[in-house]
């Protein structure tokens, strides 16, 4: 399978519908589902030759797939990397990333306000191998500076955060990175290529969890890594051979289906996120909105600038309270009383999802680490989907107005 050939400088939407593998011999017009754990050889010589790397072609769907492949050239075009290689979620992208560049004695910075999934996989988990990790303000480039030494490989940074949607200056934190001879490593989950490229911004690899809205109806699991063609081939590609974080065929396929509605999908969402935003901002109940798009978010600026103007479709809100107990107490009340939304952690969906992230995806983390993340007990976060907005105002205001 060869990469299909198009014409130089096109749109993110044409690229999204037509990037990938040429078709088959029978020419079919939606991309092939090549449901195959293996591939037959023509003769030995050429095995041989396909599992030593010294001939390209497909032997075993773990280290390759046709399908996996037309999802990996699409993604690379859309965030205009050299490639891209698929991995069997975001978490799974971020556990290739580190076995891939990390060894005992190197040093990592990362924000203290990514995934909690993330702080513990770096923190806690490559902790035990001699990996060490300084973890920063997601956005206090002094701090970043400060923590640079001279073993430090990488800078981690997710832009906006999940859940109160910090931005961090791209173009700033890959300087630093550069200037100590690191990498910088941006998750661009929430805002997809539809909204930002961190490789245009200087950002080395790209990490996905194609779960959210690359999928965007919330079927499939999926994660990818996109960068240069020397990391993703001589680095990432052998971690995956011998680890086994692989993307299955089919799952790569509805993302790759997926990804043909990401930009109009994106920009429905994040109108519709702008407005619920300042809808919250002006309810009593509600203590304080976290949303690019408002003025009122400190990185306002900035996030225009890196995210084609546009503020994503996360919105995160306080609920009003007298301590922790009552802040959680309040939360679950607005929560459970909606009746259209979904109460689950996933995001990206076409239909709006609420979560409380103190107990859910920070849930796992210590006290400690969620109040430096600042993720309190009044904390609500919303992924807002295609519904109606005037409903998902009525479906929030049941809980807010009996408050």
């Amino acid at each position: 399978m060869t990469e299909r050939k198009l014409p130089p400088g096109l749109h993110r939407e044409t690229l999204a519908v037509r990037a990938g593998i040429e078709p088959s011999q029978y020419g079919e017009n939606s991309e092939a589902l090549y449901l195959s754990s293996s591939f037959v050889q023509p003769d030995a010589e050429t095995a041989a030759r396909r599992f030593a790397g010294t001939e390209e072609g497909y032997t075993y769907s773990r280290t390759s797939n046709p399908t996996v492949t037309a999802f990996e050239h699409r993604l690379a075009a859309l965030e205009g990397t050299e490639a891209a290689i698929g991995a069997s979620s975001g978490m799974g992208a971020i556990l290739m990333l580190c076995m891939g560049l990390l060894k005992a004695g190197d040093h990592v910075v990362c924000s203290r306000s990514v995934f909690g999934s993330t702080l513990n996989l770096i923190g806690r988990e490559f902790g035990k191998f001699g990996v060490q990790t300084t973890f920063v303000s997601q956005t206090d480039v002094g701090e970043w500076r400060a923590a640079l030494r001279p073993d430090t490989k990488l800078l981690f940074a997710e832009t906006p955060t999940n859940p109160l949607t910090d931005v961090c200056d791209i173009a700033a934190l890959a300087e630093l990175a550069h200037s100590v001879g690191a990498l910088l490593v941006v998750d661009n989950c929430f805002c997809t290529p539809a909204l930002q490229r961190p490789a245009e911004l200087g950002a080395d690899l790209i990490i996905h969890s194609g779960t959210k809205y690359l999928d965007g109806q919330g079927r499939v699991l999926a994660g990818a890594i996109c960068g240069p063609a020397k990391y993703i081939r001589d680095v990432f590609d052998p971690v995956v051979r011998t680890a086994g974080m692989a993307l299955s065929p089919f799952n790569a396929w509805v993302v790759l289906k997926g990804m043909e509605t990401l930009g109009i999908r994106m920009q429905a969402q994040c109108a519709s996120a702008l407005e619920l935003a300042r809808w919250l901002e002006a309810q009593p109940k509600v203590a304080r909105v976290y949303y690019p798009g408002l003025p009122s978010h400190p990185q306002h600026e900035l996030a225009m600038r890196q995210q084609s103007g546009q503020g994503g479709a996360v919105v995160s809100f306080d609920v009003q309270g007298d301590g922790p107990e009552a802040l959680r107490r309040n939360a679950f009340h607005v929560i459970d009383h909606t009746r259209i939304v979904s109460i689950t952690a996933n995001l990206g969906d076409t239909k709006t999802t609420i979560t409380h992230p103190a107990t859910t995806s920070h849930g796992r983390l210590k006290e400690e680490q969620r109040q430096a993340a600042g993720i309190g007990q009044g904390l609500i976060r919303v992924a807002v989907g295609l519904e109606h907005l005037d409903d998902l105002k009525a479906d929030l205001a049941r809980g807010l107005d009996t408050l």
